[in-house]
């Protein structure tokens, strides 16, 4: 085979498509037999729209994973409140698409689905064990399904294996994220609103916090982020009591009543968690001879700012183009190829990852963030700017210029 993806979400769904439609022979690996809810990224900028519809994806396929979300609602501590309208908002791009939020248990098995009818050998239950880099030689990748192992030879692995991936471990370019170690916690529950238009909210405290995102289906998802001080209370209550504890605490607003919060994890009306620690993580290269990662195996910070499904759909564009190339069959070619992939994506998202890592600052000083919060709350052009960069609608570079953090910090 020319290319074997390992891992069966998004990027790698939308890698394999975009390769198939080329005429390239993809084989994509996903471990699990079936569709099972794991701890990811369900809100997202109105940004991921577009990989999509260049995956395949119709308008209705759209309207039946997603559902329109007008604004991000950043609540702190303190009960300060600021709204981001992700470019909606009059004199700040209106008429943009609204930000959306996933029902990724529809989302993930259509994109497979759409895979298979772009000619990709989609193999569910196959777990890959081991992968074998030898720049001489082609990679070497052992596969276990129930029948047993077995060994495949494909020109380029590419590995869409998330935060944890065995490609990227096996390249030696693996890193754990310089952030402290944070547990992710992530289930749905049943909300009564109907299908109206609502807001997802963000509520800050003491070393982490809680997203609220309106899905299809009459639901919430709801995902925690705990940071190091966290973990006696999670050893102790464990993630069930944590959780419902949490919740508890978040308290109605004008268009959430909060009805959803009496929904406990182990009612019928949840569902089981799904936990993910530590979250995050970091590659020092993307690519190398035989090998590619996309996704969040290509890094990734923090799912505060909402951008990790954008981030890896478009990787997986950027890196269906260089595999495209690498494959022409001219000496050298991979090697150029990869290595304008690992240029594209520094181009596209190192301005974007200095603006993340201002946000850490923010969120690691509290009196900083409520500072903040005031100003962009009463300001509603330097809040317009903020969401549309968080939103990666505009140049990052815009949330780093000295005259937009002067607007936002002056007094």
């Amino acid at each position: 085979m020319s290319v074997l993806v390992v891992g069966g979400g998004p990027a790698g769904a939308v890698l394999a498509i975009h390769l198939a439609r080329a005429g390239v022979e993809v084989v994509l690996t996903e471990r699990s037999p079936t569709y099972r809810w794991r701890a990811c990224g369900v809100f997202s900028s109105p940004a991921a729209l577009g990989p999509l519809r260049a995956a395949g994806l119709s308008a209705g396929d759209l309207a039946r994973v997603s559902r329109p979300i007008p604004a991000m609602r950043l609540e702190t501590p303190s009960g300060e409140l600021v709204r981001l309208t992700y470019g909606a908002e009059a004199g700040a791009g209106a008429g943009q698409p609204t930000a959306v939020g996933f029902d990724r248990s529809a989302l993930d098995p259509l994109l497979l689905d759409t895979a298979r009818r772009a000619g990709v050998d989609v193999r569910l239950g196959t777990d890959v064990e081991l992968v074998s880099l030898d720049p001489r030689d082609w990679p070497r990748v052992t596969v276990r399904t129930t029948a047993g192992s077995t060994t495949l030879r494909p020109r380029i692995v590419a590995g869409a294996d998330g935060a944890r991936s065995v490609v990227a471990r096996s390249a030696g370019v693996a890193r754990p994220t310089r952030l402290p170690v944070r547990v992710g916690l992530s289930h749905h529950r049943g909300d009564d609103r109907g299908d109206s238009a609502v807001d997802a909210r963000m509520r800050l405290f003491d070393d982490g916090y809680v997203g609220i995102a309106p899905v299809p289906g009459d639901r919430v998802n709801v995902g925690i982020v705990l940071g190091p001080r966290w973990r006696a209370p999670l050893r102790q209550r464990g993630a069930v009591g944590l959780a419902d504890a949490i919740v508890g605490d978040i308290p109605p607003a004008d268009d959430d009543p909060g009805t959803w919060r009496r929904a406990t994890v182990g009612d019928e009306e949840a569902e089981r968690i799904a936990g993910a620690a530590p979250l995050g993580g970091r590659v020092i290269r993307r690519a190398g001879p035989g090998w590619m990662v996309v996704g969040d195996a290509a890094g990734f910070l923090d799912p505060f700012t909402g951008e990790g499904l954008h981030r890896a759909l478009v990787s997986a564009e950027l890196g269906a183009a260089a595999i495209r190339s690498a494959l022409d069959g001219r000496s050298g070619r991979e090697t150029a190829a990869f290595a304008a992939y690992e240029r594209s994506m520094q181009r596209r998202f190192a301005t974007k990852d200095a603006v993340s890592w201002l946000v850490q600052v923010f969120l690691a000083r509290p009196g900083l963030l409520e500072y903040a919060a005031r100003r962009l709350a009463a300001r509603p052009t330097v809040r317009a700017t903020m969401g549309l960069v968080m939103g990666d609608l505009v140049p990052a570079s815009r949330g780093l210029d000295p005259r937009f953090l002067a607007a936002l910090l002056a007094p």
